[in-house]
């Protein structure tokens, strides 16, 4: 089902990584840099990585930032997605979203069932595109960001997957913005 197609290039992507803990620093960002690696290790290229407050407001500057940034094609972010009181990066992002990715949180819940069970439900894992930039907001615990970069974001990061992928889709992703501005002339 799965497959790449080797005939096509690799187009390294820039991707921004936001960890968001009231307590941990670069140093014990553990799902950080899981997800550093995993995106180095891939062959795309880190465009920031930063941490941020359990804050909305302090969330949605920074991702704001990025999807205004050119240099940045993605946006992971990690922590913040369960029930507590200061789990907030959902309300955070989903507000952001000019389209909500429904089937991200869906596959990642699959993938998650598989390997924690009914426990997956404590996620409030979510994707979606603004400004032709892809978010996903991701659990804070290293296994699932392992999870979804090795079961979903790999290879929809890849040109190559196939039989569709993310990649081949951005030059299009703008395109109701565009469509809006020929509207108004």
């Amino acid at each position: 089902m799965n497959r790449i197609d080797e005939s096509r290039p690799f187009i390294p992507l820039n991707i921004a990584v936001l960890t968001v803990s009231d307590t941990r620093t670069l140093e014990e960002d553990r799902s950080g840099s899981t997800l550093a690696d995993r995106i180095e290790k891939a062959g795309h290229k880190m465009a920031d990585r930063k941490i941020v407050a359990d804050d909305v407001p302090a969330i949605q500057a920074v991702v704001r930032g990025w999807i205004a940034d050119k240099g940045v094609d993605v946006v992971i972010s990690t922590g913040g997605t369960g029930f507590t009181g200061r789990d907030v990066t959902p309300e955070a992002v989903e507000p952001l979203f000019e389209k909500r990715m429904d089937g991200f949180s869906e596959v990642f819940h699959r993938i998650s069932y598989d390997k924690i069970g009914t426990s997956t439900i404590q996620s409030r894992a979510t994707g979606g595109v603004a400004g032709a930039t892809y978010i996903f907001a991701l659990p804070g615990s290293p296994g699932a960001c392992k999870d979804a970069w090795d079961g979903i974001l790999k290879l929809q990061l890849d040109y190559r997957h196939m039989p569709c992928n993310f990649v081949e889709i951005m030059p299009r992703l703008d395109e109701h913005l565009k469509r809006g501005k020929l509207q108004e002339a």
